[in-house]
């Protein structure tokens, strides 16, 4: 039985048991402290946006944002790991195919390139699967190259979970600036900033041809209104040269789109050391909470910091924004139980405390059911109301309306699906032409 199949058994095994216990959250206690902690701006707050982020902005065939039918703007893991492979010819498709039957179901794009990695370094000349050493080396290339195209996708021009995001991040004074953190490889979150023309700073410096600065990234003294953007898994647009990593050289740079899945040898040097040390240091400040969204909990690596940084900082806390049922997400489950101060919020129940249970609203005070509506409802006409917040466009969302001070759900469900590209409750598009108007 493989490890990720144990994991999943135990989940299993305690999402029944919590079950027999009728052990209940009720959301709205929860997002109503959350939407005060947004709207304040006076917590250290940082945001983890994993793959499944751009999923939730889908487009048509031109790009362009679409309310119903189209595709994701960028695929998820598994069907990038079929793009990418489908991509190549020859032995080098021939070699990738076994590499990836040989993973078995640990299989994507991501532990084959690691595979790949290994073989480069350890071969020589002798021959694995009709590939040497420099074969491997050139197979990386190609499927770092055949990457960089399928993630390459601009953002869309209509106002998108990206903007909105930003809108908030710079919306408001804070103390502290806001942290995001990505291990996505696309140039949306810059694109996003740059239409805004919020600053952010991503650990590059330099006019001519930006290289990477630990330092600075290290010391993090700028003011709280430059957002800091750190990209884990590096990014399209960033190139070694020389000994320098340097920023600027376009969507075809591909070259540094992933450290390597085994990243105890390349995360000890820039940039991923210094940006895997700035999540450590992030959730070892005291009083700082990080909201993950699109994040599966897989890695391993990243995985590793927080379990160690939040068992040495208790005064930290993440909040895990789930899309699938809690007994789907076996990983991230798995760390809320052995660490209370992370907690899940999945469709259909949490893990809050180390505590397991199913959601079940309480009886509405005065004005929350439209405030409801942004994070509670059905996803799609029909469907029985579940927690919506492991959506990242709704997540967005959420945040940018922590300030409104009035919201209506006078809307029709044509209006939020205009709106959000997506089969959203209708209240949170009218909430948004409603934030902030004065009171009749």
């Amino acid at each position: 039985m493989s490890d990720q199949e144990t994991v999943q058994n135990q989940v299993t095994k305690r999402y029944s048991e919590g079950a027999r216990l009728n052990t209940f959250h009720n959301p709205d206690r929860f997002m109503s402290d959350l939407r005060q902690i947004l709207s304040q701006g006076r917590k250290r707050i940082g945001l983890l946006v994993g793959a499944g982020a751009p999923m939730s902005i889908r487009v048509n065939a031109d790009g362009t944002l679409v309310s119903e039918g189209g595709s994701p703007l960028m695929p998820g893991v598994e069907e990038l790991t079929n793009q990418a492979i489908e991509g190549l010819t020859g032995q080098q498709k021939a070699a990738a195919e076994t590499i990836r039957a040989e993973l078995g179901a640990a299989a994507n794009i991501e532990s084959i390139l690691t595979r790949i990695r290994l073989l480069q370094q350890a071969l020589g000349p002798a021959q694995v699967h009709g590939l040497d050493s420099d074969g491997y080396k050139a197979l990386g290339v190609e499927v770092c190259r055949k990457i960089g195209e399928v993630v390459g996708a601009a953002l869309p021009k209509e106002r998108n979970a990206y903007s909105e995001l930003v809108s908030w991040v710079s919306g408001t004074l804070r103390a502290h600036a806001v942290e995001i953190f990505t291990t996505n490889y696309d140039l949306l979150f810059e694109e996003a900033f740059e239409r805004s023309r919020a600053s952010y700073f991503d650990g590059f410096t330099g006019g001519h041809l930006p290289f990477f600065d630990p330092v600075s990234v290290a010391s993090d003294d700028l003011p709280p209104r430059w957002s800091r953007l750190w990209k884990l898994h590096g990014s399209l647009g960033w190139a070694l040269e020389g000994d320098s990593v340097v920023r600027g050289r376009g969507r075809a740079a591909s070259q540094l789109v992933y450290p390597d899945h085994l990243k105890y040898e390349l995360t000890q040097k820039q940039p991923y050391s210094a940006l895997f040390e700035r999540l450590r240091q992030f959730l070892l400040t005291p009083d700082s909470i990080l909201l993950t969204s699109g994040f599966s909990f897989r890695d391993a690596h990243i995985c590793a910091v927080l379990d160690e940084a939040l068992a040495m900082n208790a005064n930290a806390s993440v909040m895990a924004f789930q899309y699938m049922p809690l007994a789907s997400e076996g990983p991230a489950c798995k760390l809320a139980f052995e660490r209370p101060n992370l907690s899940v919020y999945a469709s259909d129940g949490a893990v809050i405390g180390g505590v397991k249970g199913t959601w079940r609203p309480g009886d509405p005070p005065k004005n929350w059911e439209d405030i409801r509506a942004t994070f509670w409802g059905p996803r799609r006409p029909g469907e029985q109301s579940k927690f919506l917040l492991g959506d990242f466009a709704l997540l967005t969302r959420f945040c940018a309306l922590a300030q409104a001070t009035e919201m209506s759900a006078q809307a029709t469900p044509d209006d939020a699906l205009a709106v959000l590209g997506g089969g959203a409750p209708a209240a949170i598009a009218v909430a948004v032409a409603h934030a902030g108007e004065p009171k009749a």
